[in-house]
């Protein structure tokens, strides 16, 4: 049986090294996150709340409405796809959160961000 509110949420990182400085501690990071409803009601993405942490354990908490300036409104199937980047102090970081969703059946519901690893190339194996 499937869940009336299923959001699956996947991310592909990617390491900018044009925009960073590692000498300053300047480490630039693009993310692809893909959001895709898996569930049998359609939901509107209202609002994010990420947690973005370095090696140093500094955490940066950001919270907004939407996602790169849209709240897409996915029906059962559908798949919103988004590019958009995070600044680190050190070459491995990571990143996770939740969406705030809600669904046409009246319901709010968070739809997790798994952690995913922000790392430079050849850092991690």
């Amino acid at each position: 049986m499937k869940e009336k509110n299923k959001i699956v949420v996947a991310a592909t990182p990617h390491f900018i090294a044009a925009q960073s400085v590692p000498e300053k501690g300047r480490y630039v990071f693009a993310y692809t996150i893909n959001i895709t409803n898996e569930g049998e009601v359609a939901a509107k993405l209202l609002s994010r709340h990420w947690l973005i942490t370095d090696a140093n354990g500094k955490i940066q908490e950001v919270r907004g409405e939407g996602v790169v300036g849209e709240q897409p409104y996915l029906k059962p199937g559908e798949t919103f796809t988004y590019t958009s980047g995070a600044i680190i102090e050190t070459p491995v970081g990571t990143m996770q959160g939740v969406y705030n969703m809600h669904s046409d059946n009246g319901e709010d519901f968070n739809a997790e961000i798994p952690r995913f690893t922000l790392s430079i190339p050849r850092t991690l194996h």
